[in-house]
């Protein structure tokens, strides 16, 4: 199949391409390029320079499948300029999508996130849950697939792969994500610092199942996937901060473990259930713990000799306000 992935070179795009290439597919990338310059360990990450603002149906003749994951990547981020998030996150992929449907792109393949059920408390949710986001990151990904359903038809399929939060080694390694970054706390520092009380619930996923799960569905007959939703991760992988921060104290001997007194409080808790990814492809497994992925972490970290000055380069809004100060990025984010 002939793909075009938009944020190729990303955390998570990073560890797909290959995979595709792997799996058979013709995958042409598309990527900005903003982390260029912040690949895992020290190296450069190729990158076209192309915005997903400017696509053109040009751009998109030719090909069977989009895979999008072209965004500004978590709360933070998002959090920086609400418009900017809405316009990129939300109005680009829109709109991007309308022009793989002119263009006679089948496939288009929508990086959503469990950050859409929001404040969902304690009890599991499944893809029929409301939605309840709390930041503008997670608003822009309810907005998404609402504008794509309304696209879905005989020649368009929209998929949404609603992912927990990502973990694990990648070329494109983020450090702004909890259990990365609380593990290269733990291994540069010897602390592990939590910035909230540690009781909220979050899902947790390693980087290569959610790139195992995209090209699963993918390569799915399209009566299974289309205009649908998935959770992807596993049902035993939701966990409170504190656990996560327990297994990383474990991983790491001699790292002692910092909850803050008092801090305001983080509304965004979520537990997941994963069960429909499952039912649906019973052949595809998502075989990484939490465990696991930290001690793979805590290797990759120690073989770097990753210090805490190393954290701003894999943090996401470092690294962008860092290129706006030097003036090679415009406040909105386009390449001056």
């Amino acid at each position: 199949m002939r793909v075009l992935i938009t944020g190729a070179s990303g955390y998570i795009g990073a560890v797909m391409t290959p995979l595709l290439m792997s799996a058979g597919h013709e995958v042409e990338p598309f990527d900005l390029g903003l982390y260029a310059d912040a690949g895992f360990p020290g190296e450069s990450l190729s990158a076209d320079g192309r915005d997903i603002r400017n696509v053109t149906v040009d751009d998109l003749e030719g090909f069977e499948a989009v895979i999008a994951l072209a965004a500004l990547s978590n709360d933070p981020l998002g959090n920086l300029n609400p418009n900017l998030t809405y316009a990129i996150n939300h109005q680009a992929n829109v709109r991007l999508a309308r022009l793989a449907k002119a263009a006679g792109v089948q496939r288009f393949l929508f990086a959503s996130s469990c950050s859409l059920y929001g404040a969902a408390g304690g009890h599991l949710v499944d893809e029929s849950a409301s939605f309840a986001p709390v930041t503008p990151y997670g608003r822009s990904k309810v907005l998404v697939e609402e504008d794509l359903r309304g696209l879905a038809d005989d020649d368009f399929s929209p998929t949404f792969l609603r992912n927990a939060t990502v973990y694990g080694v990648s070329p494109a390694l983020r450090l702004d994500i909890v259990v990365n970054n609380l593990t290269a706390w733990a291994v540069a520092t010897g602390r592990i610092v939590l910035v909230s009380d540690g009781t909220p619930w979050r899902p947790q996923v390693y980087v290569g199942d959610v790139c195992t799960a995209c090209v699963a569905i993918l390569e799915a007959p399209r009566h299974l996937v289309h205009d649908e939703a998935f959770n992807i991760g596993r049902t035993d992988q939701n966990f409170q901060v504190r656990d996560l921060a327990e297994m990383v104290a474990e991983a790491v001997p001699g790292a002692m473990l910092e909850i803050p007194e008092s801090v305001d409080p983080d509304t965004r808790s979520y537990k997941v259930d994963f069960s429909k990814f499952a039912s649906v492809f019973p052949q595809v497994k998502l075989t990484m713990d939490v465990p696991d992925g930290i001690a793979e972490l805590v290797t990759a970290f120690e073989q770097a000799g990753l210090g805490e000055a190393d954290f701003a380069r894999y943090t996401r809004l470092s690294e962008i306000r860092r290129r706006v100060e030097l003036g090679e990025l415009s406040e909105d984010l386009r390449w001056r």
